[in-house]
Order: structure tokens, then sequence, then C-alpha cells
């Protein structure tokens, strides 16, 4: 008499459990899931980015990225669909690679909505609002714009000045974009290389005259470089632990350690870093 209830209870915990079997891979795989190698970015970057022969600057191929748009859109979907809360879960370093990411990401879709009909990505503002202050992607649960990420999130929250060598805001005055997308086991060396990069590129960072003349973002973001990284607390620390980028003679590599030279800013080109340009 008692049989069928029986029954019923055991085929009700048959379904529990195994209804607890399948969400529970499933919430492992919402923590686990993002690929933090970065595959499909990567793969885009390498195929569409080329350093120029002295390995100081690159050239993107906005016209390749155009044709590989819908890859690079379910990377950008990818990007956006992670959660505010994934996000703080994760280290500072898998945060720094991921919003680094998301920048240069962003920055060359924000390129191609007008491609090839702009001569510079300041083309794309307007006297009321600048390109980076539009509102055109979705990231940690809102509407954001490229100067959200870099001066509302990476700037502020983790003090790292080499940042400015790794984001890119596709013009020829910028440091170069990495043909390989940052993750956060390679961070370090990914920052250090492009800050290196950059202080040894002559065109836009230089020994010349009696004078270090140095690119326009180390005035536009000067705090960042006199935070105290690295023991830095003026600018000219800078210029004086890359002296070795920064010149290849020795006298003036002294002279940048001693401090001694005086230092001017270079003017900076916001032409497009398209391939031939």
């Amino acid at each position: 008499m008692n049989s069928q209830p029986t029954t019923r209870r055991h085929t009700l915990g048959l379904m529990t459990a195994l209804a607890s079997a399948t969400l529970l891979p499933l919430s492992a795989f919402a923590q686990a899931g993002f690929d933090h190698q970065y595959t499909a970015w990567n793969t885009l970057l390498n195929k569409h980015v080329r350093w120029l022969p002295d390995g100081k600057q690159s050239q993107v191929n906005y016209k390749a990225f155009a044709a590989d748009r819908a890859a690079l859109k379910g990377v950008l979907a990818t990007l956006s669909a992670v959660p505010r809360a994934t996000f703080d879960g994760w280290s500072k370093p898998q945060q720094m690679a991921f919003l680094i990411n998301a920048y240069n990401a962003f920055t060359v879709e924000l390129i191609l909505t007008k491609y090839p009909d702009l001569k510079s990505i300041k083309d794309l503002g307007s006297l009321f609002q600048s390109p980076w202050k539009k509102e055109f992607f979705t990231l940690l649960g809102g509407e954001r714009h490229l100067d959200w990420v870099e001066h509302e999130q990476l700037r502020p929250v983790y003090k790292e000045p080499r940042v400015h060598a790794a984001v890119n805001c596709a013009s020829i005055g910028c440091p170069a974009l990495r043909d390989e997308a940052f993750t956060a086991s390679q961070l370090e060396a990914q920052l250090e290389d492009g800050m290196r990069r950059f202080m040894a590129d002559r065109t836009r960072n230089r020994v010349r005259s009696g004078k270090v003349e140095v690119s326009s973002i180390f005035k536009w973001f000067k705090e960042d470089f006199n935070s105290g990284y690295r023991g830095f607390k003026q600018v000219e620390d800078v210029f004086a632990a890359y002296a070795e980028q920064l010149s290849d003679r020795p006298e003036e590599q002294a002279a940048l350690r001693a401090r001694s030279l005086p230092v001017s800013y270079l003017d900076y080109d916001w032409s497009l870093n398209d391939v031939g340009r």
C-alpha cells in the first residue's frame, strides 16, 4: 500500500540530485569559463597588427579588421557579458588585463564605425563631445565610454603609470598597440616591454640638443608618474630609469640619471595608426 508514495519520493529525490548535479557544473563554468588568455582577441591582434622594422611602433590593418568584424563583435560581446561581481572576484592582474584589452578592442570598434572615412580618432568627436566620451558599449553592467575605462578605472584604481604604454588611442603618437592580448600571467612583462619600446622610440622620446624631448603623455599625466611608482617622485625620475632607452650615448645617459637635462614636450601626432600611413 505504501509502495507508490515511496517510489514517488525516490523519483523526486533522484530528480533533485540530477538537477543539482546539472547546476553545479554550470555555476562552476560561470565562475571559471571566462578565457583569461583572450584567445579570440589575441588571434585578431596577431593577424591585423604588425610591428614596424624598428620594433618600437606598430600599425593596424583596419581594413582587414573590418573584414573580420564578426569575430571582433564576438570578442566585444564576451567582454560585455562579464558581470561586475565576477570581475570583482578576479585578481588585480586579471582585472587590469581585462580593462586594457577592453579599451583596445573597443577603440578598434570605434574606428571601424567610420573607417575608412576618417584620418584621426578625433574625427569621431564633435565640438560638444570627444570620441573618448561616447557611450557606445556596455562593460561591467553599465553603458561606458573609453574615458571611463582609462580615467575612472585603470588610472585611479591600479595606479600603474605604465598603463599609458598599454592602452592605445589609434594614433601614431600613441605608444604601440601590441600584436598580442594582455594576460594576467604576462602582465608585468608586457607592461615593462611596452614602456621600454615606447621610451626607445626616438620619434616620441629622445635626447636632442642638450634637452630631453618626450611625448606629451608625460605632461598630460605627470601626476601618474610622480605617484611614487618605483620610487618616482618627479617625471625626471622616469627618464633616469629609462636612460638607456632614451639615448645610446653614455654622457647623455649620465645626464638623464643626474636629472640635469631640461624637459620639453613634443607635439602629439593624432593621425590614424593605419597600415601604410
